[in-house]
Order: C-alpha cells, then sequence, then structure tokens
C-alpha cells in the first residue's frame, strides 16, 4: 500500500509533535502550554526546516563540514530557539535547552524513520520486487502476454 503525500506529511508532522513532546518532558527549561501550542509548535518547525533550514545549511556549509555535522544541530538548536521566541505558551529557557532539545528531536526522527521504513526489496505487498534484475517479476505470458521493454 502507497502512501499518499498528504499522509506522509501527517506522520511527519506526528513524529515531530512526539520529538517535542518528549523534549518537553525530558529538558529542564522548555516547558509547551498545551495542545494547540504543541501544534503551532510543530507547523511552525516544519515550515522553518523547510524554508530557512537549507538556506542556513548552505550559508554554513565550511562550518558544518569542520564541525564534522555537529554544525547541524546546532542550526536546528537556533530554529528550535526562535520557535520558542515566537509562540506563546512554548518556552525555551537559552540556547543549551535548545541544543539539548534539537538534539532530542533529531533523534526521534531518526529512530522514527527507522522503524517505519520498508525492508530492502520489499514492494508494496511486501513482497519482494524485482530490483532491476528481472527476478522475482512475473513471466510475459502472466503480464498479458504483450512485448514489453523490461528494462
Amino acid at each position: 500500500m502507497n502512501r499518499s503525500p498528504f499522509l506522509a506529511l501527517i506522520v511527519r508532522w506526528l513524529v515531530l509533535a512526539l520529538g517535542v513532546t518528549l523534549a518537553e518532558k525530558l529538558v529542564t527549561g522548555i516547558s509547551c502550554a498545551d495542545g494547540v501550542t504543541l501544534l503551532v509548535v510543530v507547523l511552525l518547525l516544519s515550515f522553518f526546516n523547510a524554508v530557512l533550514r537549507p538556506l542556513l545549511v548552505l550559508f554554513s556549509l565550511p562550518f558544518i563540514v569542520l564541525t564534522m555535522g555537529l554544525g547541524l544541530v546546532v542550526i536546528n538548536a537556533l530554529l528550535f530557539l526562535l520557535v520558542g521566541e515566537l509562540v506563546e505558551g512554548f518556552e525555551v529557557a537559552g540556547f543549551w535547552p535548545a541544543f539539548f532539545g534539537a538534539l532530542i528531536v533529531g533523534l526521534t526522527n531518526f529512530v522514527m524513520t527507522l522503524l517505519m521504513k520498508r525492508p530492502p526489496g520489499a514492494g508494496p505487498g511486501g513482497g519482494v520486487s524485482g530490483g532491476g534484475s528481472g527476478q522475482g517479476r512475473l513471466p510475459k505470458r502472466e503480464r498479458g502476454g504483450a512485448d514489453v521493454i523490461d528494462v
């Protein structure tokens, strides 16, 4: 079963909400007033990750390379801190709570992505697809018998 892009977006937002909630529970200095505030935080973080983050990564690429990727967590922390400044009811006490909160959100996203990933070679129905070698495909007569360019 293929997921629609809309469903994939909803799942990403739910994973982000889970990460923000975990960060709130585990890091002192991060607090979220209620569910509506959490929804606004998730939407704003998602927007910033889509619009601002690529620009920040582009302009700070030498720093990111020099720090072997740790600069990405700093960028995420700055975005987390910015959302804390913009959203009423979502408090981030400073850089270090934002840093650890962004680290927790990133780890949550990473773990959930690994858990939801299909095993290699699994097709939409859970079976093994042919990849590119032609193995696992139906013979021509079972596909309808038409001449097909098989790449």
